[in-house]
């Protein structure tokens, strides 16, 4: 299977490298999220939002200006980036507040009706009809997260409805970024998105901090905070930058199944950093989200 997964990676298979930067990308996305979450009760999550988009805006337009120089700082089809932006706002705030208030692995998994979204989303906006295969996959990832969550979904409240948010929030990047193919370079594409979210959060942030409401509230941050947020705002350039070049490289709906990856990697993270033991439905479930995936690198590197 190995040597089979690097003959495909070798002979350039459009879908084959749009699943590797999946991957990498969503991975990525984990190691953030488990960095977020040993913030919590430290500093409160949309400012914690706000400033890893302000780092992440700022590296972005410093290596844009070295690579590109002025003639990078381009705005084509500005609705379209504020889309893009307004999405990825909706999935980091949705989803820092999620962590705050239940397990990593959790909130990781109720996000994950993300796929079905963008199934949905890609079909009605981008005409894109999903081959069997991936129909296949969500069927194999969606039972196996629900073996994750159990029945304890019912009990969760309104929280439960933060990762859903979070969810839409990436299936609408998803399209948003199909639809955005080709409009400008990839660096440039993830500048003007961290450009255009970072005033959005900051925003959230303030009406956080004069609601009222003392999670809330915006102390001083200490040095480490501000480090581990700068460390967040990488990774997660990167990674979106990866799930960009991934779904612009291929059928969105293709991509999509990739996301549960990001389940296993919390379900390791959490087990390893907050002693989050996973049981016997939590593995069964991440046994039946690895088939599905399976089955669609399998499927697509067919063709």
């Amino acid at each position: 299977m190995v040597r089979r997964f690097f003959k495909r990676f070798e002979q350039g298979s459009e879908s084959g490298i749009s699943l590797l930067y999946a991957v990498c990308g969503f991975s990525l996305l984990s190691i953030g999220d488990s960095i977020i979450k040993t913030m919590n009760g430290t500093f409160p999550a949309p400012a914690v939002s706000a400033l890893r988009y302000v780092f992440g805006a700022f590296g972005l337009l410093v290596a844009v200006l070295i690579v590109r120089g002025r003639d990078g700082l381009i705005f084509p089809k500005p609705w379209l980036h504020i889309g893009r932006a307004l999405s990825v706002s909706l999935a980091t705030l949705c989803f820092f507040l999620a962590i705050y208030v239940m397990p990593l692995a959790e909130a990781t998994a109720i996000q994950f009706t993300a796929p079905i979204f963008t199934a949905l989303l890609s079909a009605i906006f981008l005409k894109e009809r999903a081959p069997r295969a991936v129909w296949v996959a969500i069927i194999f990832a969606f039972a196996g997260v629900l073996l994750v969550l159990r029945p304890q979904i019912t009990v969760l409240g309104l929280p439960a409805l933060l990762p859903l948010g979070a969810a839409l929030g990436m299936s609408s990047l998803m399209i948003f970024n199909r639809k955005a193919a080709g409009v400008a370079p990839i660096l440039e594409m993830q500048l003007l998105i961290a450009m255009l979210a970072a005033p959005v959060l900051i925003t959230t942030a303030i009406v956080g901090h004069y609601s009222g409401v003392p999670q809330y509230h915006i102390p001083i941050p200490d040095w480490s905070v501000v480090a581990r947020c700068a460390i967040v705002a990488m990774t997660a350039t990167l990674s979106h930058m990866l799930i960009y070049m991934a779904t612009v490289r291929t059928n969105a709906a293709v991509v999509a199944p990739m996301t549960y990856i990001q389940l296993l990697a919390a379900v390791t993270i959490g087990w390893f950093a907050f002693g989050d033991v996973p049981d016997f439905s939590t593995i069964a479930g991440a046994a039946l989200i690895i088939t599905g995936g399976l089955y669609l690198w399998r499927s697509v590197g067919r063709k």
